[in-house]
């Protein structure tokens, strides 16, 4: 952009260069990351200007003539000719000479409200609406229309609204109020004060600037939540009443300080993409809905800065020109930070003034920057004019770095998943119990028909046997008859001739012969009878039985293997019923039967069977042979273990060496392990026990433990144990040489928060007693922890989503950092920067005291706080 200055009828013409040398950029402005964009090759933003980008854009714009002006100034001409056209700016020295400037944009003092906001401030809110930050700005005198052309909220005449009300009606049109927010913050700068205007007992707001990427935020400030465009012009409303304004001879209303409103977006990319993209393929849409969406976030920055003024011109005196002082003070040290952008000086002086450390990222810094400069035609305020265009041929001289930002939503992705994983196991569980419903009515159907037959074919065999009754019965009938018959002949014959008596007692044997044949050629018959019925029957079911759908016995393997894991535990208390039942103490047998069924709730139960039975015979029955025995009777031992008043006893009746006995022995299965480490773990809570478990071997046996199991409570138990020990001053040497240490860290694999809570409880009592031990002096050397690697795990896990895995390892850090000879480690492996988070944001107030003590007195600590400006 080429700046002209028209004196004696010639034009001299310089040439600014659109893009200023990273190298020559003033530290304090300089972007941090390495992958700037320019506004001209940002994908997704709305260039100004082709040839300039990222360059702040400045616009002019004259206030019409008021009243006093037209009287005072009605014999002279004014100062100010606009030339629209060619965007240029002509300001009168006399009459036959004049300087011409130009600008980006010039508006004339006929340009509407809507025309102001469309060339000045629009393309600034469509970048922001795409993830940049952005700046809009008035500068100029006082009474020049500076507040009227930004903050005008337009009650009486819709178009008359200044830019803040129509960006926000932009905002709020641009974005989805379902997954996009707008959040807003309204201050003013007064007296070298930051005030909150919506918050008025907010008075004294402090600037906070990141030490990593040198962003200025002020997190002190009212943040409020947007969700229509009337709660946005309330909260406008109340910020115009609490700003401080006076009567001056140059204005009514002038302000008498800066107000600035912050607009905070957050915009789901995904959301923006979906619309564009909803008529492509499903299974695309599908392949992407396991991606990260990305959040953008802008910020637009509308400054509506006090008019500079001359006090002899407005009559300012007591407060009023100590106001004056403090504006013109503020007005200058952002004049003099734009003087040596624009000259690529190597020093800014931002830290000059609040303001200019407010503006740090308009101007030379990362944000999309639109400048209006507003002036008025009077000739008699010619140099206050004069000097604000000057100014805003200086503003375009700076060149900033435009950067989007970015980030994934996890959280967003996370619930996303969730939500499609519970609709899944909904239609899962659906089709489950449509499948169960249809086996179960082809199963009642099968049966309905094997019933069917059953009955046909029991009534088919009735009839034939009430006929084979019926034949046989006849044919007895027959024999009678016959028999009858044939018994009178006989006699008569014995009567009459005696010689015949011979042939009588032949022909009755005969009969007889003759009969037994008969009846067992009966019986043969009956008998052949039945097995054709029975043959039959087969024949006739095993066709019905075989076409029964194989569903159908599938679901039969599936009951008989649940039927079988449901009566699995009655096995085993039967079992132990029967065991115990060898060793005399029937009597005992339904209390210990339920002791697996009813868990921590039937401790009275548990009590009396150690009263009745014995701890000796139950800690014998750990040696059995028999898995299930082993099993009930640890379990009995486990849940004694956890009363305090049971555990001396334990340990005196040798249950202790038989606990450690049954982590030693290769023949256990893992859920005995898991008991037994938790009766351990319940021991270990005692000091005294703690030594006796050291001098058993135990750290090492729960050390092969932690190494070998794989079942996350397996693993809880083990960590628990080992964190109990790590709690004990006296312990601690041995505790690491016997492998405790690796094995407790070792467990981090298993990402189970129960076992991630075990194990940073662990950390926290061994950093504890480490810190107590350094304090009196008898120990000077570099934490067991460090030395076997644990730092990385403790800074990696240190803001852990679960709260009593982050509490422990605050707990740890902090204990950590106590000790000096650990500082440079901690250092060197990003330990600082938790603390520094702890002593800021930690929930706990013990904590947070404790992080702030400890940074403050470690000398490596704050020589290295010092070093990178952060303050505690």
């Amino acid at each position: 952009m080429a700046s002209f200055r028209n004196g004696r009828g010639t034009v001299k013409v310089e040439r600014v260069q659109p893009t200023v040398s990273a190298n020559l950029r003033p530290p304090a402005f300089k972007s941090k990351n390495s992958n700037v964009r320019r506004s001209s090759s940002g994908a997704g933003l709305k260039d100004f200007d082709d040839s300039v980008s990222g360059r702040v854009r400045v616009a002019v714009r004259l206030r019409p003539q008021n009243a006093e002006e037209m009287v005072a100034d009605a014999d002279f001409a004014d100062c100010v000719e606009l030339q629209p056209e060619f965007k240029r700016l002509k300001l009168r020295k006399n009459n036959w000479d004049s300087d011409t400037y130009e600008f980006d944009d010039v508006l004339t003092e006929s340009a509407s409200q809507k025309r102001v906001y469309e060339v000045v401030a629009k393309p600034v809110v469509e970048s922001v609406l795409d993830g940049y930050n952005g700046t809009v700005m008035a500068y100029g005198q006082t009474g020049t229309g500076k507040t009227f052309t930004l903050g005008r909220l337009g009650d009486e005449d819709t178009s008359a609204r200044g830019i803040m009300v129509r960006a926000m009606e932009d905002i709020l049109a641009n974005i989805c109020r379902d997954s996009d927010s707008v959040m807003i913050s309204y201050l003013q700068l007064y007296m070298e004060t930051i005030q909150d205007l919506l918050n008025p007992t907010n008075d004294n707001i402090s600037i906070v600037e990141d030490p990593k990427t040198g962003d200025v935020s002020v997190p002190a400030a009212t943040l409020v939540d947007i969700r229509s465009h009337q709660d946005f012009m309330e909260l406008l409303r109340l910020g115009e009443a609490h700003r401080v304004a006076a009567n001056t001879k140059l204005n009514t209303e002038s302000s008498r300080s800066h107000a600035i409103l912050m607009v905070h977006i957050k915009r789901s990319v995904t959301d923006m993409e979906s619309e564009i993209s909803s008529e492509n393929d499903h299974t695309l849409h599908m392949s992407n809905t396991s991606k990260p969406p990305i959040i953008r976030k802008g910020k637009l920055v509308v400054v509506d800065l006090a008019g500079s003024e001359r006090v002899h011109k407005s009559g300012s005196e007591g407060h009023t020109l100590e106001e004056a002082k403090s504006i013109n003070l503020s007005l200058s040290a952002l004049g003099k930070c734009i003087n040596a952008l624009a000259e690529n000086s190597a020093h800014v002086p931002v830290r000059d003034s609040k303001l200019t450390r407010l503006l740090k990222d308009s101007f030379g810094g990362t944000a999309r920057t639109s400048l209006i400069v507003t002036v008025g035609p009077s000739p008699r305020h010619r140099a206050e004019t004069a000097s604000t265009i000057l100014f805003g041929q200086r503003a375009m001289k700076v060149e900033n770095m435009l950067k989007i930002k970015e980030e994934f939503d996890y959280k967003s992705l996370c619930k996303r998943l969730e939500t499609r994983i519970d609709k899944l196991i909904a239609e899962n569980e659906r089709q489950q119990k449509a499948f169960e419903d249809e086996i179960e009515r082809t199963t009642i159907e099968a049966q309905k028909r094997v019933s069917e037959a059953e009955i046909n074919y029991t009534k088919a065999l009735e009839r034939e046997k009430m006929k084979c009754q019926m034949d046989y019965m006849e044919s007895i009938k027959k024999l009678e008859e016959k028999w009858m018959t044939n018994q009178p002949k006989h006699r008569t014959n014995g009567l009459v001739n005696g010689s015949h008596g011979g042939e009588g007692n032949n022909q009755v044997n005969e009969d007889a012969t003759e009969l037994k044949k008969m009846l067992q050629k009966e019986i043969t018959l009956r008998k052949r009878a039945e097995e054709e019925i029975h043959n039959l029957r087969n024949s006739q079911l095993l066709p019905i039985e075989a076409g029964v759908n194989a569903d159908i016995i599938k679901l039969q393997n599936l009951l008989d293997d649940e039927t079988r894991q449901k009566h699995k535990l009655e096995e085993e208390v039967l079992l132990l019923q029967s065991r115990l039942s060898q060793l005399t103490f029937s009597s005992s047998q339904p209390r210990y039967s339920q002791l697996d069924d009813q868990g921590n709730g039937e401790r009275t139960s548990i009590t009396n069977l150690h009263e009745h039975v014995g701890l000796q015979k139950i800690l014998s029955l750990l040696e059995s042979e028999d898995a299930n025995v082993r099993l009930h009777a640890v379990k009995v031992v486990a849940n004694l273990a956890a009363e305090d008043t049971n555990q001396e006893r334990i340990v005196e009746a040798g249950g202790l060496s038989s606990l450690l006995a049954l982590l030693r022995s290769r023949s256990f299965d893992e859920t005995i392990c898991r008991i037994a480490a938790g009766a351990i773990a319940n021991l270990a809570m005692n000091e005294a026990n703690q030594e006796l478990i050291m001098a058993q071997g135990g750290i090492s046996l729960l050390a092969v433990t932690a190494a070998d199991a794989e079942d996350p409570q397996t693993l809880r138990m083990v960590a628990g144990a080992i964190a109990n020990l790590c709690g004990n001053d006296k312990l601690q040497a041995r505790l690491r040489s016997e492998g405790g240490i690796k094995a407790l860290l070792g467990m981090v694999r298993s990402r189970h928060p129960d076992v991630l809570s075990q194990v940073a409880r662990g950390v926290a009592n061994f950093a504890k007693c480490e810190s107590r031990t350094s304090s009196k002096g008898n120990k000077n050397s570099r934490s067991l922890l460090i030395e076997d690697g644990a730092l990385p795990w403790i800074v990696q896990n240190a803001n852990n989503d679960a709260s009593i895995i982050r509490r422990h390892i605050e707990l740890a850090l902090c204990h950590l950092a106590q000790h000096e000879v650990n500082a440079k480690d901690m250092v060197s492996g990003g330990a600082l920067w938790e603390l520094v988070r702890i002593s800021r944001d930690c929930s706990r107030d013990d904590i947070r005291a404790l992080a702030c003590r400890t940074l403050t007195s470690s000398q490596i600590f704050s020589s290295e706080l010092r070093r990178l400006r952060v303050e505690i």
